[in-house]
């Protein structure tokens, strides 16, 4: 028996019958079927400001989340507490939220197949909390020597390891454990007498303590952090209009995830709300733009060895040379819909509902050379990083704002600009990209990506692309 002295059933007190008797209850009531996912999850995190440590904390959370599916009804409960009471109530509850025709409940369990995508030497919450506070001053201690005229800076580290099982009326039973760690810094610097400019830079994924000791330090994210703040003290304002974009490699993909990625989620499709609606098969985008979903790129902040229904994850090619291939679906939507599954519904937390959600989001790289792109522009904006944005899945229309952004003159970057928005339409914005560069390049592991009041991560990515027309809103 797959649980039978398992590291899962000692965390929640759980036997295979227990599973069976829970699932039963699930389905009282009628039902096509239903699921139990339990949660065990460790979590640290510091802050540092001021050069002083103002937050340390440390906690635990469990519990376990019942659903039920009944056509397009979906019954949700979930519970705290692990006593059996507890759980066979929440069952109750998902239920008849979710009655239906009756449907007969397996018995036995088979396990999943298992991998491992993030296979670390030692977990991040193995290390002492001084190491990671250590991890922080190491980031303030850069930035403020990085340059005189940085003058704030907040350091931030965190990291979680998730237990979790998925146990179904199908009779499969999934586990897995989650590690994820990320450190950020934000740093604030100012000419003598000027208005302070903001700089920020982070990253992480599914890995150990070593990642920020070997790979991408503190003071790699404290310089660069700083850098971006010192170019914008001599950036100028933005000339708004009609313009040539060029997107540079990494974090913009985030302009991708945002204006494209959303779009394709299979719960907005099957409505029939996304600007992507009954469009498979169709030219949605330059025939030079493929655009994936990876879940399965190891220790990637998106990745995950099965998603939080227990299905395992996969490479799903979305668009093809600018073609809609498919969706991103949960088992709801696959049962709906029909097809295959992506591997693609996740959770916030056992509190929440599963929906189709993206992991690690990038289009694939092209033939040109990046500095042959930017040769070919005579007057246009180059932007290397994004803040926040807007998107309307409806429509497809977004507004996004650059934080790192540059003037093209002559097939040559010259000044920084500052207020840079794009502003433009998903599907139309794909059209016309005209060049793909060679470079892909994934972002350093700092996205979260929330839906519905729900939060995940993910990973972002894109080689530098030319689109030969956008709408870029300015203060010039």
């Amino acid at each position: 028996m797959p649980l039978r002295d398992s590291f899962f059933a000692q965390k929640f007190a759980i036997t295979e019958r227990d599973l069976e008797r829970y699932l039963s209850e699930a389905m009282s009531a009628g039902g096509e079927y239903a699921d139990l996912y339990f949660e065990y999850l460790e979590t640290t995190s510091v802050g540092l400001e001021e050069s002083i440590v103002k937050s340390a904390t440390q906690g635990v959370t469990l519990g376990v989340g019942v659903r039920v599916i009944s056509g397009e009804k979906t019954g949700y409960a979930f519970s705290d507490d692990l006593s059996p009471e507890k759980i066979l109530k929440a069952a109750n509850v998902a239920a008849h939220i979710a009655a239906g025709p009756s449907s007969v409940v397996k018995t036995g369990f088979e396990e999943a197949r298992r991998r491992n995508l993030y296979n670390l030497p030692a977990l991040a919450s193995d290390a002492s909390l001084q190491e990671r506070v250590a991890l922080v001053k190491r980031a303030d201690e850069a930035a403020r020597a990085h340059d005189p005229r940085v003058f704030q800076v907040s350091a931030s580290y965190a990291d979680s390891v998730k237990h979790v099982l998925v146990a179904t009326s199908e009779g499969v039973l999934s586990v897995d454990m989650q590690p994820m760690a990320r450190m950020g810094v934000m740093v604030l610097a100012r000419n003598d007498g000027g208005t302070p400019e903001q700089g920020y830079s982070g990253g992480g994924g599914r890995v150990g303590l070593s990642f920020f000791l070997n790979d991408k330090t503190p003071e790699h994210f404290a310089k660069e952090a700083a850098r971006q703040a010192l170019i914008q003290l001599s950036a100028v304002e933005t000339p708004a209009g009609e313009s040539v974009v060029v997107l540079g490699p990494g974090w913009p993909g985030i302009l991708l995830h945002e204006a494209v990625g959303h779009g394709l989620e299979a719960d907005f499709n099957r409505k029939g709300v996304s600007a992507f609606s009954n469009r498979i098969g169709q030219q949605v985008a330059s025939p030079l733009c493929t655009v994936v979903d990876d879940g399965t790129i190891a220790n990637r902040r998106g990745s995950l060895n099965v998603d939080d229904e227990g299905a395992v994850t996969q490479q799903n090619v979305l668009i093809e040379k600018g073609i809609l291939r498919g969706y991103l679906k949960d088992k709801l939507s696959t049962r709906i819909l029909g097809g295959d599954s992506t591997g693609s519904g996740r959770r916030e937390s056992y509190k929440s509902i599963p929906m189709p959600r993206m992991t690690n989001t990038f289009m694939l790289a092209g033939e040109s050379d990046p500095a042959e792109i930017i040769r070919s522009v005579q007057k246009g904006i180059y932007c290397a990083m994004f803040g926040g944005g807007q998107v309307d899945i409806t429509s497809g229309n977004f507004v996004f704002s650059a934080t790192e952004s540059y003037l093209i003159e002559d097939g040559k970057l010259t000044r920084p600009i500052k207020g840079a928005t794009l502003i433009g339409n998903g599907p139309e914005a794909l059209k016309y990209v005209s060049m793909v560069g060679n470079d892909l390049k994934l972002d350093e592991g700092m996205g979260v990506c929330g839906k519905e009041g729900q939060s995940v991560p993910v990973g972002v990515g894109i080689p530098t692309i030319k689109i030969d027309k956008m709408t870029v809103g300015g203060t010039a």
